[in-house]
């Protein structure tokens, strides 16, 4: 059977509602293998948006756009819209678009460095030196990422020593020193137990009122956990986005269904 990959509902949200927008982004590889096809979502702010879909479906290729990572292994044309602006043109200040849009990784990889150092590695680097700012950086960083009382104590220590959990979070709270008003998060609990996991969860449901995070995950009970709204992506396109409420209890197209019920991915 022929799949019809034409979107079946889009939500969409008043302009002062949006942190971020795409429109009809597409990405292309080697220049000719297209990935993604003609994206145009909104993110509601101080939100969690799911992006689901099989391996392959173009979810972290749209994701890792959204603050310019995919700029030198690929061609992305299309708008990308922060504050008005279409940061997906080449006169952007990519250092400083990622400064606005931080991004947390599938696996944990914190710094080869102190737990202290991990967070205000960046501020130093961008010329902050006020031992008190800093210090007060690294514990409401730590303590927005439900972290701190963890580690308090032992903030010269290796993060390395850290347990997985623990290292995604610390990531979570690195990308958070530098205010960003956006977290992109690639599959952030792939790597970790049930037990960090669920802390981690906490941690994201928590952050939402002061942030919108954009997130891929191939876990679907998650997507229904924690995030507000869900994108359902197949074969590149963007099929079906809408509240999570709906796209796991009322989808609208029948290739979201199928996906929900596990009849593939």
């Amino acid at each position: 059977m022929e799949e019809n990959l034409t979107p079946s509902y889009i939500k969409t949200f008043d302009k002062d509602e949006r942190a971020l927008a795409t429109e009809d982004l597409s990405v292309f590889y080697g220049g000719k293998v297209q990935k993604l096809f003609d994206a145009s979502l909104q993110f509601k702010k101080n939100s969690i948006t799911a992006l689901i879909g099989a391996s392959g479906s173009g979810k972290s290729t749209f994701l890792r756009s959204l603050n310019r990572m995919n700029d030198k292994v690929a061609k992305i044309d299309g708008k990308i819209i922060f504050h008005g602006l279409d940061v997906n043109k080449p006169d952007i200040n990519v250092y400083e678009l990622r400064k606005n849009i931080g991004m947390v990784f599938q696996r944990p990889n914190p710094f080869p460095k102190s737990i202290r150092e991990n967070i205000v590695y960046a501020l130093k680097a961008n010329g902050k030196t006020d031992k008190n700012e800093l210090d007060r950086i690294v514990e409401e960083s730590l303590r927005a990422a439900a972290l701190w009382d963890e580690v308090k104590d032992k903030l010269d220590k290796s993060a390395l020593a850290l347990s997985g959990g623990q290292q995604q979070r610390l990531c979570i709270a690195r990308a958070l020193a530098v205010q960003p008003e956006i977290l992109l998060l690639d599959e952030p609990a792939s790597a970790l137990d049930p037990v960090s996991t669920s802390k981690l969860e906490d941690t994201l449901k928590q952050l939402r009122s002061e942030y919108t995070m954009i997130m891929v995950t191939h876990n679907m009970q998650q997507a229904s956990r924690i995030s507000d709204h869900t994108a359902f992506f197949h074969l590149g396109h963007v099929i079906e986005y809408n509240s999570t409420a709906e796209i796991f209890t009322n989808p609208k197209g029948q290739l979201t269904e199928d996906y929900i019920q596990g009849s593939f991915g």
